[in-house]
């Protein structure tokens, strides 16, 4: 059957169409994204904006359309961390499910972190046995560990690169009183989940997911997205430390112009590098694998099973 994810995070707006059925592995049929930054659009209040609402609505009511072309039978849509988080949440769920007639699904930070380590773990099977998971979104930091297909213990953490960006890097590049700041901070909110996770023992296998990881992985010159998915890329703690500190000297143009740097995530790059490092700096981590797959594909890995088991 053919399935659409409709993911409505921090960053983006992306709907995903597969072609899926039970104990196969769902295989991508249609990709189709709008850059919403709805972790940049948030008041002083921390509610979601009139112009950020009507945005959201309409960008919505265009992935519709587009599942309706595609064929798509079943749409599971969700919300992430920047409507999680909004003050007017329900206000704002409200008026989508009135306008589209989608009701979406708002994860928790928790729920994030399991069906992201369930993407993670069947792509890389039980061979590698215990699992650690870093995945660095718009607006939260998901981390992961486990030996089995739910993980043993799982985090999310305020640290996503857009929601940093937008409330502590103002410059364009950022100041470097800024840049230590956000650092220390980074440092400190991580710090205080690592005895949480080094309880249930040393993990077999790091691996990263997200947009933000891959791109930092490009510019340390891993393989391009077109040579495959099949392609081993790696990110070192030393390349993020090199990265990150090249990163927060660059204004935003000179980061576009880098191998594998998307536009919208240009500006985010910076602060997504700062996390990234010192996850892997406070875990004892030297290097991580990137997965493809990520928390949609948990969630449509999720949906599946349910059908298998009805």
């Amino acid at each position: 059957m053919r399935l659409g994810v409709l993911d409505v995070g921090s960053n983006t707006v992306h709907l995903l169409v597969v072609d899926a059925h039970s104990g196969a592995r769902p295989l991508p049929a249609y990709s189709h994204k709008a850059e919403l930054r709805l972790a940049e659009l948030l008041e002083a209040d921390g509610a979601i904006g009139a112009e950020g609402v009507d945005r959201l609505v309409a960008t919505v009511r265009e992935a519709l359309e587009v599942a309706e072309e595609q064929g798509v039978a079943d749409l599971l849509p969700f919300a992430t961390s920047a409507v999680r988080e909004a003050t007017n949440a329900d206000a704002v769920l409200t008026r989508v499910a009135q306008e589209t007639g989608v009701e979406l699904q708002v994860l928790s930070g928790a729920e994030e972190a399991r069906l992201t380590f369930l993407a993670a773990r069947r792509w890389l099977g039980w061979s590698a046995g215990r699992l650690l998971m870093f995945d660095i979104g718009g607006g939260s930091l998901e981390i992961a560990l486990g030996v089995d297909e739910a993980p043993d213990v799982a985090a999310s953490l305020p640290l996503g690169a857009g929601r940093l960006t937008a409330a502590r890097l103002p410059g364009d590049p950022p100041s470097p009183a800024d840049v230590r700041s956000l650092r220390r901070d980074i440092r400190t909110g991580i710090a205080g989940v690592v005895g949480d996770f080094t309880r249930f023992g040393t993990p077999d296998r790091v691996v990263a997911t997200s947009k933000t990881f891959k791109q930092l992985a490009r510019l340390a010159g891993a393989a391009r997205t077109a040579d495959g998915l099949y392609v081993r890329r790696v990110l070192s703690r030393e390349d993020l430390r090199t990265w990150g500190q090249k990163l927060a000297e660059m204004p935003g143009r000179e980061r576009l112009a880098l191998p594998g740097v998307s536009e919208g995530r240009a500006h985010q790059l910076a602060a997504g590098a700062l996390v990234a490092e010192a996850a892997l700096d406070l875990f004892g981590v030297e290097s991580v694998e990137i997965c493809p797959w990520a928390l949609r594909e948990g969630v449509i890995l999720r949906n599946l099973d349910h059908m298998r088991s009805a």
